[in-house]
Formats: structure tokens, sequence, C-alpha cells
């Protein structure tokens, strides 16, 4: 009984060290500040320090005591940049489509696109190295059509901005791994002899990224459907363009003397 007395004593005691206030009388984590402009400089000094989560707690304090204050909106942008250090994509993405939409006319709306753009982008490239390394363009598209997206707002609307030239080096490689993820398909397609399907999402790559790398290997796919489809009008157009494009010739499944599925299938 006084062994276990001893220990509910000794946890007691380490629980009151942790729960006691500061010597000032605070306790652990408290917010201190209390005008806005206070709020906004703790906030800024714990997100330069890295400390994110004690930034957030600041920058949410400040916009709901001070919500149409002159530090809200900033709150707000430096929040979602908060998140985006903090690898929270999603959070990030939320926080910038909030501030576009409340504050379209703000100074910094490019950079609220830019971040945008970023949190998707660095979002999948954080997502593939807790995955090892999987090729992006094996993945759901969905994030990098979004970054895709934010950039080429950025770009279109404020082609002058200072974040625009970084923007477009991201956008082009987006185009070339969403068209790799389109000719991902295409070649899934045509190993399972649904050469429509294969065609149909070839023509896609070239409507759709018509200067990525992977527009090659989309016609030379379609010249291997046309070919099993007993299409040689089409394959041949086809062809001729691949090779005008630099392209090589394609092997043709009729060449290796193979019957194409629509004459086995008579």
């Amino acid at each position: 009984m006084r062994h276990s007395l001893a220990v509910i004593l000794v946890f007691a005691l380490s629980a009151c060290s942790v729960l006691d206030p500061l010597p000032n009388g605070d306790a652990p984590g408290a917010i201190k500040a209390n005008s806005a402009e206070e709020l906004y400089a703790d906030a800024k000094a714990f997100l330069n320090e890295g400390e994110y989560n004690s930034a957030l707690k600041r920058y949410e304090a400040l916009q709901a005591r001070y919500p149409y204050g002159r530090y809200a909106q900033q709150a707000m942008l430096e929040m979602a940049y908060t998140y985006y250090r903090q690898d929270e994509p999603e959070p990030a993405i939320a926080t910038t489509d909030r501030f576009i939409k409340q504050f379209p006319n703000n100074p910094n709306l490019d950079y609220a696109y830019y971040l945008k753009g970023l949190a998707s982008f660095n979002g999948e490239i954080s997502a593939l190295g807790r995955l090892g390394n999987q090729d992006m363009s094996e993945r759901d598209p969905s994030m990098p059509q979004r970054s895709f997206e934010a950039f080429k707002e950025l770009v279109t609307r404020y082609p002058n901005s200072r974040y625009a030239p970084d923007a477009r080096l991201r956008m082009q490689y987006l185009v070339n791994m969403l068209a790799k993820h389109d000719l991902n398909i295409a070649r899934y397609y045509h190993r399972r002899h649904a050469y429509v399907a294969a065609v149909n999402r070839a023509q896609n790559i070239l409507q759709t990224y018509p200067n990525s790398p992977a527009t090659r290997d989309a016609l030379a796919i379609m010249v291997q459907c046309y070919d099993a489809m007993g299409m040689p009008q089409l394959r041949d157009d086809t062809q001729r363009i691949l090779t005008q494009n630099g392209g090589p010739s394609v092997t043709l499944l009729s060449d290796q003397g193979e019957q194409p599925w629509w004459q086995i299938w008579k």
C-alpha cells in the first residue's frame, strides 16, 4: 500500500511540474499578445524560427480577434505559407483558395497563386518520397493538375510577376509528366488490345500536350493500333507525321506475319 501511494505521489508531482504556470504566471504556450500588431509580430517571429505550430496559433488568433484589421490579409497568406513549410499541402491550398476568394484585389494575389501551385507541386514530390521515388506519371494526376492550373493562372493574369519565370519552368515539367501519365495509359490499353481506347488516349496527348516529348511515342502507338485494326490509310498517314517529326518507322504486327485481331475473329 505504501509503495502504491508513493508511485501515485510521484506521478502527481510530475504532472504538477508540467502543468504549473511559468514564473511570470502564464501557462506554457500561452498567447500573451493582445493587439493585432503584437499577435502578428509574435507569429512572424515563430515562423522565422521554424516554430510552425506556435505561428499558426497566433495567426489564427489574429484572424479571430481582428478579422477586418490591416494584418488579417497578410496573416492568412502567411498561414498558407506556414502550412506549406510544414508539409501540409491540403490546408495550404485551402487557405490560399480562401485568400483568393476573399481578397481578389490584394496586391499579393500573384504570390497566392504561386504558393498554391507550390503546395500542390511539393505535396506530390513529398508523397513520392514516402513511396520510394515512384514515377509521378504512375500516380493519380489530380495534384499535378491542380499545381499546373495554379501556375497557369499566375502566368496568365500576372505575366510580369517575379514568380512567373519559376512558374513557367514548373509548368513545363508538369506538362511532360502529365503527358507521360497519359502515355502509360495508352500503352496499357495497347497491351490489352483495347486499340480504340489506346488511340483516343494517344490523340489526347497530341491535342493537350503537343510540345511534350511523349507525342512521338503517342504517334507510334497510334500507328500500331491502326495497323492492328486493319486501317492502312490512317496507319500510313500517322507514320508519315511521325517520320516528319523525326520519329522512327514503327514495327508493325502485320510485318511480323501475325494476323491482326480483326482477321482472327472472322
